[in-house]
């Protein structure tokens, strides 16, 4: 049974709300770091490698964009009354998420992450997953394969805001527990698992319940692609 949809319209209204301060401050320090010299403020932006901060600076500030905008594409009255509209916001979102996972990727090879291997590791295959979730979106759409589309749509909102949600993992982490197994230089237990955690289960679970509808015969949603 699906959820009605003002619940839907609700719950993707309040998880807008919750990532958008976020979104803001990601936009403001990206912004910043493409026009100032940020090194005396993060040691993101002190590392040396020509390139680099640049990187940093164009992953924040399209990351910003995708995060604000990626749930509104996901609202069906955008694409039932405004079709045009839903087309360009989604070429937006795509340009937005290949930005945000190439700026990622480059800043990885240049410098790494604080976190050492392993977190680079998680982090690089986060950034090339998105970049096969935008490919995959954008050439169903095209294709009009419409219920494909959809299903790599969902999983590029989840890699959308997988960053937020990393960030609210370690906040709600903190109230639980005060932060243990948690380090300054992100090689705790907790840091470890966080590597892989802020995405690989959600699009897990996209899965399971993606197979569950097409199993569901009464489900028009779950018709063989």
């Amino acid at each position: 049974m699906t959820a009605p949809a003002w619940l839907r319209r609700g719950a993707l209204g309040l998880v807008w709300l919750l990532a958008l301060p976020f979104a803001v401050y990601a936009a403001v320090f990206g912004w910043r770091g493409l026009r100032e010299d940020l090194s005396a403020e993060s040691y993101l932006f002190a590392t040396g490698a020509p390139g680099a901060e640049t990187a940093l600076s164009l992953h924040m500030l399209s990351g910003a964009g995708l995060t604000a905008l990626v749930l509104l594409q996901a609202l069906p009255v955008l694409r039932r009354r405004w079709p045009g509209l839903h087309r360009s916001l989604g070429r937006i979102l795509v340009a937005a998420a290949g930005v945000t996972a190439l700026g990622g990727l480059i800043f990885i090879a240049r410098v790494g992450t604080v976190g050492g291997p392993l977190m680079s590791a998680g982090f690089t295959l986060y950034g090339f997953l998105m970049l096969w979730a935008a490919a995959e979106t954008l050439r169903h759409a095209r294709a009009r394969r419409i219920a494909r589309h959809r299903d790599w749509a969902i999983r590029l909102i989840l890699l959308a805001l997988a960053s937020w949600i990393y960030r609210v993992h370690y906040g709600l982490w903190a109230l639980l527990t005060g932060g243990w197994g948690s380090t300054q230089d992100f090689t705790g237990p907790f840091d470890r698992i966080q590597m892989f955690a802020f995405y690989l289960p959600y699009l897990a679970l996209f899965e399971i319940l993606r197979r569950r509808r097409r199993q569901n015969p009464l489900d028009p949603a779950g018709r063989a692609r």
